[in-house]
């Protein structure tokens, strides 16, 4: 087997895990926005249904949290699986060397 392969298939495993905690931190990140906009939006105004907005605004970030948690944990169980098949191949490397 060639270790080239081998290398290059680890490297990029690691950047599908990178862009998975990437991509969870932004579904973070766009949460807290939407919760400091529910939580201040009624400070800082004083529209008529500001509660009503408010609550919409806090809900809005608890689903794209919960959005985001779902998606990480079902990429990484995908990722995880996928390795399994790295993993056959540096097995067979190691011991064809050795």
């Amino acid at each position: 087997m060639n270790k080239d392969l081998i290398l290059r298939e680890k490297l990029a495993l690691q950047r599908t895990i990178l862009a998975n905690q990437s991509t969870f931190l932004a579904f973070l990140r766009t949460a807290m926005y939407f919760l400091v906009a529910g939580i201040s939006i009624n400070h800082l105004t004083s529209i008529k249904h500001g509660n009503l907005i408010e609550l919409i605004f806090i809900a809005v970030s608890f689903v794209l949290l919960a959005i985001g948690i779902i998606n990480y944990k079902r990429q990484k169980n995908k990722i995880i699986k996928s390795e399994v098949h790295i993993g056959n191949y540096k097995d067979e490397y190691i011991t064809t060397k050795a």
